[in-house]
């Protein structure tokens, strides 16, 4: 492929690796704290997607901004570094406990939860007049990646009743 999000065209849920904070994205899992998360997935998502950057630049804030959650190997050197076989390593070592599970996807899931409840917010939020507040979107986009599928559904809903209301 000759770009990240050509890419990921397919894939369900996306995991992006950085090891530097940046000022737009605030939320980042521990190698860690993505295992129950990658496990919860696995039960109404097919295709999930665990993205490295560059050895010498990692990923831009733009692929950065392709994912769903942003993850980072925790350190406590004031310039955290890892190499990217180092960072393939930590998180294959993590994970692995993912290969044990047998894939058990729930038959009623919509592969695209996840951005369409994206698209709907981003939607809704120019709809009310809200959406060049790009501290709240940002803040959204970041969040609806940690849903669950019954938190996913809960939210369309009411994301469809509030739709319902404006239109008359």
């Amino acid at each position: 492929y000759a770009t990240l999000e050509q890419a990921l065209h397919d894939v369900d849920f996306t995991v992006a690796t950085t090891a530097r904070s940046r000022a737009r994205f605030h939320y980042y899992a521990t190698p860690q704290q993505l295992l129950p998360l990658l496990e919860e997935k696995a039960q109404w998502m097919h295709h999930a997607a665990l993205v490295f950057g560059r050895e010498d630049s990692g990923l831009t804030n733009e692929e950065l901004a392709l994912a769903d959650v942003l993850t980072g190997v925790p350190m406590a050197a004031d310039y955290p570094s890892l190499n990217l076989g180092q960072s393939v390593m930590v998180y294959c070592y993590q994970l692995t406990s993912l290969l044990q599970q047998a894939p058990s996807t729930s038959a009623d899931a919509d592969d695209n939860q996840l951005q369409a409840l994206r698209l709907r917010t981003r939607d809704l939020l120019n709809r009310l007049g809200a959406g060049d507040d790009v501290k709240l979107s940002d803040w959204l986009e970041q969040r609806i990646g940690l849903l669950q599928q019954r938190d996913t559904a809960m939210l369309h809903r009411l994301l469809h009743d509030i739709e319902k209301n404006l239109l008359g």
